[in-house]
């Protein structure tokens, strides 16, 4: 019997429930016929009109991205708009798409159980035990944080943005706590669990610096949205491989970040010390 996209639908929302979506999300599946046969999948962090035409090329009848293409409320998808673009480019091509957002956030695993195998961290529980966001772990060996910014950048994708570190160079790092996406709405979290440092995406100046001004609080390591989120991808393809061994299941390596510039080498990290 052939694999239909109604099967590789119900693996990915087995793994990834989708009520544990946010109320304001949009995930699963976006278009594409449930009862058609499915031999290749393409998975991907953002539906970007690249990643669309990769998959194309890829021979894939489902692309799977982290990101929902159609986020907000919309009363149509008219092609020549850049997202109704998109919609009719993947129907034209018989290719579906499936999006697992919040929901690959919440779900155990999920994201932030990929960005912690990136970068070896042995995961002890959540970071927010009332929603299931969010990791703390611990290193195999403690190191100082320099060493510690240094792994994060040699994990994760190189990005134009880099990473950057907050804290003293020589603090030892042996318990970790990481969040893949925005995460400074949770630096109290952080704080609150005792860790030495703290991953996450998308660090604002003004959250940052009133934490780092409370002592004891955990150094900070500030990533691209899209890096922090890429190791998703390789966890999604094992959930398809492992549940329809029959697929084809490919990852996106296209650098979806939207920041293409930076000043510094972008694998360079950048430490600075926490101030008074």
């Amino acid at each position: 019997m052939p694999v239909l996209l109604a099967d590789a639908v119900a693996a990915l929302e087995a793994a990834y429930p989708p009520e544990l979506a946010q109320d304001w999300d949009a995930v699963g599946l976006v278009c594409g016929d449930p009862a058609e046969p499915v031999t290749r999948v393409h998975l991907a962090v953002d539906p970007t009109a690249a990643v669309v035409e990769d998959a194309i090329a890829a021979g894939a009848e489902l692309l799977v991205t982290h990101h929902p293409l159609l986020l907000r409320g919309v009363h149509g998808v008219p092609a020549d708009q850049p997202k109704g673009s998109l919609v009719h480019r993947l129907i034209r091509a018989g290719v579906g798409l499936f999006a697992a957002h919040t929901n690959a956030d919440a779900a155990s695993p999920g994201v932030s159980d990929a960005l912690a195998d990136a970068l070896g961290v042995v995961v002890e529980g959540p970071l927010d035990a009332t929603s299931m966001i969010g990791r703390i772990g611990r290193l195999p060996a403690p190191e100082p944080f320099e060493a510690f910014v240094a792994r994060v950048g040699a994990a994760l994708p190189t990005t134009a943005w880099g990473v950057r570190g907050a804290g003293d160079p020589a603090r030892t790092i042996t318990r970790v706590a990481v969040s893949g996406g925005a995460g400074d709405s949770m630096l109290h979290l952080a704080r609150a669990a005792g860790v030495d440092a703290y991953v996450t995406a998308d660090l604002r100046h003004h959250p940052a610096d009133e934490h780092l001004r409370v002592p004891g609080a955990p150094a900070l390591v500030d990533v691209a949205h899209w890096a922090s989120e890429h190791p998703w991808c390789d966890q999604a393809a094992e959930v398809l491989r492992r549940a329809l061994p029959e697929l084809t299941v490919t990852v996106s390596t296209r650098r979806t970040d939207p920041w293409t510039l930076g000043g510094r080498p972008a694998a360079a990290p950048v430490v600075v010390k926490e101030g008074p």
